[in-house]
């Protein structure tokens, strides 16, 4: 009797690893759901949008220079508010090599308004389309504006959500980045 239980035991132990293994998720998903949003420390989601004249840009093409995500819109106050101080950025640390990409919500915006905002605010750095609203869904988007500063390796190393986000602690982030 006593050989026998640490047989069962065994066989209990082998088909409980064996249960485990074979119902491990591996899909990427938790119990709750796809993975949460886009976190600090963690790499970037690759995407490609086109901006206002059809050119394609990938984030991941990117990669070795140091991006700022900052996703708007023209009906927004606060993205209004800060477009100014992200071109003083895009013109003062461009050569350093910083990219700013202006993620526009297009699905929640109107084509025809973003022209006349690029123009009324001088902007010279890209302006992406975000058509069907993959992206914003990608980085799980929830207020505009929203700011995601991307250091050269691609890693994502600050969220910043709503704003107008001052020009001091946008030039500090810009700086922490190209360092």
């Amino acid at each position: 009797m006593q050989l026998k239980r640490p047989i069962i035991f065994t066989i209990i132990l082998i088909l409980g690893l064996l249960w485990i293994f074979l119902s491990a998720n591996r899909s990427g998903a938790s119990t709750g759901g796809p993975l949460l949003a886009p976190q600090e420390g963690f790499l970037a989601p690759d995407f490609t949008l086109q901006t206002l004249d059809g050119e394609s840009i990938t984030l991941s093409g990117l990669r070795g220079q140091a991006i700022v995500i900052n996703f708007w819109a023209t009906w927004c106050p606060p993205c209004k508010a800060e477009m100014p101080a992200i071109q003083e950025m895009q013109d003062a640390f461009r050569e350093q090599g910083l990219v700013i990409l202006a993620v526009n919500a297009t699905s929640q915006d109107t084509y025809t308004g973003i022209a006349p905002f690029i123009e009324d605010y001088g902007l010279t750095f890209p302006i992406l389309l975000d058509s069907n609203g993959e992206v914003g869904s990608l980085y799980q988007v929830r207020s505009l504006p929203t700011t995601i500063f991307i250091g050269r390796d691609g890693i994502i190393q600050k969220i910043v959500i709503g704003g107008p986000m001052p020009r001091a602690l946008l030039q500090s982030r810009i700086e922490e980045l190209l360092k």
